[in-house]
């Protein structure tokens, strides 16, 4: 029976291809370093855009070596719900729509949320 089992290889574990004929894209190591003292080392393609800053494993952003911090982009600020309300309606109608509301609510016309 011992002569007759299957004998193999474990799926994924080896590769039957060779390196021969193979070329690799040219390549670059790009080194970031972090406020916090940390150096990290990445390989980029020669031809990709190199970003200026990384963010380390500690959560800070490390900076391409070298290379200055970019300018803050200036954004639009984000929109409260309150600045929404104010595009749709002005602070007098809002003022007579919770006289409305608080008018109803105390002539028991409407429930009370929880």
């Amino acid at each position: 029976m011992a002569d007759r089992s299957l004998r193999g290889m474990s799926i994924g574990a080896k590769s039957l291809e060779s390196d021969q004929g193979v070329e690799l894209a040219p390549r670059l190591e790009a080194r970031y370093d972090c406020p916090n003292g940390h150096t990290i080392v990445l390989p980029f393609s020669a031809e990709a855009d190199i970003p200026v800053v990384w963010e380390c494993r500690c959560g800070a952003e490390a900076l391409l070596r070298d290379a200055s911090k970019p300018e803050a982009k200036s954004g639009k600020p984000p929109r409260t719900h309150w600045d929404m309300l104010l595009e749709r309606r002005t602070v007098g109608e809002l003022e007579e729509l919770l006289a409305e509301r608080l008018e109803l609510l105390r002539a028991g016309k409407l429930r009370r949320s929880a």
